[in-house]
């Protein structure tokens, strides 16, 4: 076993950070003094003797009667069996006080809650009890978006065998949503054989057309989910880190409820998939096309011969090879052939896709590892492409096979699924956060200068563009981070250290809202003002100075009233100065795990000074590409400097809300997973 294995084991058992590093350091060591402990591990003394005492009383360490003493520690062994021991004391004195525990527990007299709210899960042992709580309480279904590995993962843990023995489960229905391939597949016929040797009623699909599966989640009686907020791997299992959100808020459970049913609309049933996989025939009437030649002509016949309409939805690469092609497409257009293409629009393809607006329709779609291309509604033509990391530049359009059909029941599928994700796809907006933020860099956002709107930009005095600053430059700086202590937030230089998403978002004209910018944080606890979250809500309005994003609401949580004081000065002259909603902890959550920031609100969001109110809702950012370090120094209008350093990744944004979903561009958000923020209070003159 590893130091590093045996530090997680000896955390999980309780102790802290320092406490196990001490014990190993000792344990290997032998009996040291405080000073050579304290030279070893680079501790202070503030750290080193409180947890000493901690140890001692525990039984775990020992000193001697000499000055200065000399610690020594009981071995890894002995360590075991007294935590072993303890929990069975534990489990006993709470057996034995049980009766008494639950003669006061009724006769309490506290009102029932069902107030929405989050709660947060941590780790694979009650990531999966909370999982069996939602199977054993479920009266009608369970729904579930996940990966074979998980599921197998589920069944080691002894999940299924909760549905086995669950009283009501031939009325109750389990349905999932995985994708197969020919690695999983066996695994997923035992998985399968054991569900009908228990009577379940389980249904599973596979996505068709190839579109990303929203992150893992359990969907219970449509009043409950629980989701994961790692980013979703063909490996994907439930690791000892993973983190959870549980949440009962109903709007929220309405929105990934939708979701779930959307993709089970256009999915194939599972055991139709294995026998496509096992067989390697496609579906009836469908006919395969061996090689890339063939599939190539087939795509230019297709295309060439169009009359009335082609729709294609293709990879971000794809986009570009269309702009290859041109020529084609645009004298298509000029007989008045409707092109209508959907892919994933990121920072790389960008100008391609705006080029090719202008005479085609293009719109944003999520990631999907299907190009399908239907023309006139009578011909389809279909092929895989390896997912987004694998995805050369020079790839070219087609793969070395396609699927080729003109059957009428397939083609009648393939299309209303196509209009379906057309129908919900994001047109491209000029309002990206590179018209918004250039030249200033990756950081920037144009703010108004109080009520009278005089001026909507800030003042840069100096820019730090990527390449100029590295990565790890500024991981060093928050690894050897100090708190920056601040008394006075008028007169003090604060800092703050955090990962901070910024998403903008182009709701259709039915969403009823203008253009907002939502700009989630989470707050590390060495920054001056502590650790936290906070949600900011901007709106493109119009002011005298012309259209700028204006914020108009903050959420906090409660009980931080120099973080309150903090936004009010921060914000001031704004309409969020005067709309600072303080919230529950279990009212708004931001996580972030690797290079994605999730955050959630169980609350209304007043938008002043529009008669607008943001419903509950939730917010997934996820980073793709090469990181971007970088920086920059600037005054904001209300007298504000601040000097920012981050490593910045371009941004996917999924926005959810009740009655609608919103998959925004890769050009439409960016996150700062590592952020630098140092601010200098409003100085008596600008020029100061």
């Amino acid at each position: 076993m590893s130091q590093e294995q045996v530090l997680k084991t000896l955390v999980n058992l309780g102790f802290t950070q320092i406490d196990a590093k001490i014990y190993i350091f000792l344990a290997k060591k032998g009996a040291k003094k405080g000073r050579d402990i304290r030279r070893a591990l680079k501790i202070t003394k503030q750290q080193l003797y409180p947890s000493l005492r901690t140890l001692q009383k525990k039984g775990i360490v020992s000193s001697t009667i000499e000055y200065p003493a000399r610690f020594s520690a009981i071995s890894f062994e002995k360590v075991l069996d007294l935590f072993i021991k303890a929990k069975i004391e534990e489990t006993q004195r709470l057996q034995q006080s049980k009766d008494e525990i639950l003669s006061k527990w009724q006769t309490l007299d506290i009102a029932e809650t069902d107030m929405p709210r989050f709660t947060v899960i941590e780790g694979r042992r009650y990531i999966f009890s909370k999982i069996q709580q939602m199977i054993q309480e479920t009266k009608s279904q369970i729904s579930t978006i996940t990966t074979v590995p998980s599921l197998v993962q589920a069944d080691q843990y002894g999940l299924f065998d909760t549905g086995f023995s669950y009283p009501l489960k031939s009325k109750i229905q389990f349905r999932f949503l995985t994708e197969l391939s020919t690695q999983n597949v066996k695994a997923m016929k035992t998985l399968l054989r054991e569900t009908i040797l228990a009577k379940l009623n389980v249904k599973g699909r596979n996505p068709d057309l190839g579109l990303r599966l929203f992150p893992r989640m359990v969907i219970k009686d449509e009043d409950e989910v629980i989701f994961f907020i790692s980013p979703r791997t063909e490996a994907s299992i439930i690791e000892r880190d993973d983190v959870c959100l549980w949440t009962n808020c109903k709007t929220l459970v309405q929105a990934f409820m939708a979701i779930f049913e959307e993709l089970w609309r256009y999915s194939t049933d599972i055991q139709n998939k294995i026998v496509e996989i096992e067989t390697g025939k496609p579906p009836p009437k469908v006919y395969a096309i061996s090689d890339a030649e063939t599939a190539r002509k087939k795509y230019d016949t297709m295309v060439q011969g169009a009359k009335e309409e082609i729709i294609l939805l293709t990879s971000s690469n794809g986009i570009i090879e269309s702009w290859k092609n041109k020529s084609l497409l645009r004298k298509l257009t000029e007989r008045g052939i409707s092109v209508k293409i959907m892919a994933p629009i990121i920072r790389e393809n960008s100008k391609e896709a705006e080029q090719l607006s202008k005479f085609c329709i293009v719109k944003h779609v999520p990631i999907n590892y299907w190009k399908t291309m239907i023309v006139d509604g009578r011909r389809l033509l279909q092929f895989r492409t390896p997912p987004p990391d694998q995805e050369k530049p020079e790839a070219r359009l087609l793969s070395e096979s396609a699927l080729y059909t003109e059957n009428p029941e397939y083609l009648e599928f393939m299309k209303n699924a196509l209009h379906d994700i057309w129908k919900k796809a994001q047109v491209l907006s000029d309002i990206t956060y590179g018209s918004m933020l250039e030249p200033f860099g990756p950081a920037v956002v144009p703010l108004p200068k109080d009520n009278i709107f005089e001026k909507s930009h800030l003042t840069v005095i100096d820019l730090k563009p990527p390449g100029t600053i590295k990565e790890k430059d500024i991981l060093n700086k928050i690894i050897k981070a100090q708190k920056l202590q601040v008394k006075d937030i008028s007169k003090d230089i604060s800092r703050m250290y955090a990962s901070q998403a910024t998403a903008f978002i182009n709701p259709p004209d039915n969403f009823n809202l203008p253009a907002m910018m939502i700009q989630a944080t989470l707050v590390e606890s060495w920054s001056s003002l502590g650790g936290g979250c906070f949600l900011v809500v901007l709106l493109w309005l119009e002011t005298p100075a012309g259209h700028a994003f204006v914020p108009v609401a903050v959420l906090l949580p409660q009980g931080s009233p120099e973080a309150q004081a903090y936004f009010e000065m921060w914000f001031a002259g704004t309409p969020a100065a005067q709309n600072i909603q303080l919230v529950k902890e279990n009212e708004l959550q931001v996580r972030v795990h690797g290079n994605t920031l999730f955050a959630g609100w169980t609350v209304l969001i007043p938008l002043f000074p529009t008669q607008n109110i943001l419903q509950p809702g939730c917010l997934l950012v996820e980073g793709y590409g090469e990181v971007k370090p970088g920086g920059i120094t600037v005054v904001f209008p209300t007298g504000i400097k601040a000097e920012m350093e981050g490593n910045y990744f371009d941004a996917f944004v999924t926005f959810m809300q009740p009655s609608y979903n919103y998959s925004g561009p890769g050009t439409e958000a960016f996150f700062a997973r590592d952020l630098i923020m140092t601010k200098f209070p409003p100085q008596n003159s600008r020029n100061q």
